[in-house]
């Protein structure tokens, strides 16, 4: 079933529809999925993010590299990363979550959102909110990963925070070293450019990728774009 609007735009609509009616969020939400057909808002959710992996990016991705998932707040962004997670998950592959953004139950939450049991992995997931996150601290949380292990880090920029850390540069050289050594897959979820306008062009690219200070971004090995319900998943470069 195709959504009348990206699903950006219908969250835009609940939070007006709470503001007007004066209800919880998530009623509101419910009463705009029932208007797509959708018994409840989660099962759209779910919906939603079968349709951005429709594609398949996770059978595209090999043991070593760097993905880097781009799109402006509430495209999709952080939605696919943890679809990709269900789906290695799903394949006996282990995944992890860095994140400074999400609280445990809010993984918890969105995994529900997507028709997932988190009980049903809980022997394959590890989530990670410590402050000290930093490619050193990522090194050693996956010293000891399988291959193949999926790791998400939300977001890239956040290895650019801490006047402690390493140049972000630097970092990523490390991580792309330590992903082809280890053979893990680093998924690196960023912020785009409020400069990026969608009117010129339909999805934003690696010029848009908001950077405080320089970071080659050839060191990625594919990239996915994300914007009004568009993916593009290609080889970086």
């Amino acid at each position: 079933m195709k959504l009348s609007a990206p699903i950006y735009r219908l969250k835009r609509k609940a939070k007006e529809l709470a503001r007007k009616d004066d209800i919880p969020l998530h009623l509101a939400l419910d009463r705009v999925a029932i208007g797509e057909g959708f018994g409840a808002w989660s099962l759209l959710a779910a919906r939603s993010a079968e349709s951005l992996s429709a594609e398949g990016p996770l059978a595209w991705l090999e043991p070593g590299d760097l993905l880097l998932i781009g799109a402006r707040p509430g495209h999709g962004k952080t939605l696919l990363s943890l679809q990709l997670a269900v789906e290695a998950m799903k394949a006996g592959r282990r995944a992890v979550f860095f994140t400074l953004e999400y609280t445990a139950r809010d993984v918890v939450g969105r995994f529900r959102a997507l028709g997932v049991d988190p009980a049903q992995f809980e022997a394959l997931f590890s989530f990670d909110d410590s402050e000290a996150i930093s490619a050193d601290h990522i090194m050693r949380a996956l010293a000891e990963a399988p291959r193949g292990t999926l790791a998400i880090v939300d977001y890239l920029q956040l290895l650019d925070q801490k006047r402690g850390n390493a140049e972000l540069a630097d970092q990523i050289r490390d991580l792309k070293a330590f992903a082809l050594a280890r053979g893990v897959i680093l998924a690196f979820i960023s912020q785009i450019n409020r400069s990026y306008d969608p009117a010129a062009k339909p999805c934003p690219d690696l010029g848009d990728v908001r950077l405080p200070n320089p970071l080659d971004l050839s060191l990625f090995s594919k990239t996915c774009f994300l914007n009004e319900g568009e993916v593009r998943f290609q080889a970086a470069g």
